[in-house]
């Protein structure tokens, strides 16, 4: 294995690295159990993981106050942990079971919580970027001091709605976080590929919208970057923009082979600069934590896990009834002669 880089001095306390480490790892183990429940069948459809990512959505949950909204594309598992839904009703939800937050009927791509401020979850690429531009809408109208979240990835940058957004979300001084989750491939063609623009976060010079990169492997300069944009937005400065570099382990979704990029370059980006490995390498060498605590966390988040696995085979399917409720309908549709 190569060297692991030396890593720098952590500017929060032990106890917040340790709560950065834990939702890290609560995740990484996640989505690893969920990739197993594709393998065996019992997740349908399409399954896209957050494997590598981790530390995007942690950073910026730390800089989130309650009340903050988010709304984010179909790789939307990390989103929801991260912002305190419960791991079984979201991987009911995946299984397509009656304790899922959608009831069973939305999947992997399609959920959320009223009571968390997440609200999706959506499978068109871009279509987030708007809605998230509308909820801030929402809170500057009605005088609520809040901030929004809207994620979306590198390939979704390039969608002409999100230019739209920019411009009416700078018009209008909405207080809108716009998180660009570059990780570097979009569905399969690499951004050097695909733009001859790469970075990303600059796009929104031309509408006067402040911006910066941000390393995404970096859970810290996450939430540091992340407290620099939610202060502007707070202070009625408009929104911003994050272009967060990051680097997903697996393919697109579930079915993605990942043949466009080499295995070499995958273990490399894995030894060398994996967020959770980092924040561990913080703990054990500014010993705030031993290698007994950090395996006793492990043990925690795997139990945490195996339980969301166990619930969601217990539930059971969602009833015929289900099909009718939660439809923008008084009454059904009466048949024909």
């Amino acid at each position: 294995m190569a060297a692991r880089k030396s890593v720098k001095k952590p500017n929060v306390s032990a106890d917040e690295l340790l709560e950065y480490y834990r939702e890290m790892l609560l995740i990484r183990r996640f989505e690893e159990k969920a990739g197993q429940l594709y393998g065996m069948g019992l997740i349908g459809g399409f399954c896209h993981l957050y494997i590598g990512q981790e530390a995007v959505v942690v950073g910026l949950e730390a800089a989130a106050d309650d009340g903050d909204k988010r709304v984010t594309s179909y790789r939307d598992h990390g989103h929801m942990l991260a912002c305190g839904m419960d791991p079984n009703g979201v991987m009911a939800e995946l299984t397509g079971r009656e304790g899922g937050y959608s009831k069973g009927k939305g999947g992997s791509m399609h959920m959320f919580s009223k009571e968390k401020h997440f609200y999706g979850g959506h499978g068109i690429v871009g279509a987030q970027v708007p809605l998230g531009a509308g909820l801030a809408f929402s809170d500057k109208y009605k005088g609520i001091d809040r901030v929004t979240f809207a994620y979306f990835g590198d390939g979704a940058a390039n969608q002409g709605q999100v230019y739209e957004t920019y411009n009416m979300a700078q018009l209008w001084d909405l207080p809108v976080v716009f998180v660009i989750e570059n990780n570097q491939y979009a569905m399969g063609t690499s951004v050097q590929r695909s733009t001859k623009s790469p970075a990303l976060w600059k796009r929104g010079e031309a509408y006067g919208i402040k911006g910066e990169e941000v390393d995404g492997m970096d859970v810290l300069a996450v939430k540091e970057a992340g407290e620099r944009a939610v202060a502007h937005c707070r202070a009625g400065k408009g929104p911003y923009i994050l272009e967060v570099k990051t680097y997903r382990y697996r393919g697109h979704s579930m079915s993605d082979p990942a043949k466009y990029r080499t295995r070499e370059e995958v273990q490399k980006m894995r030894e060398e600069r994996d967020p959770i490995e980092q924040v561990r390498d913080m703990l054990l060498t500014g010993k705030h934590a031993t290698e007994d605590d950090l395996k006793a966390i492990d043990k925690e988040i795997k139990d945490i896990v195996n339980k969301s696995a166990d619930f969601s085979k217990e539930s059971p399917e969602p009833a015929l009834e289900e099909l009718w409720t939660d439809i923008y309908a008084d009454e059904l549709p009466q048949e024909t002669a």
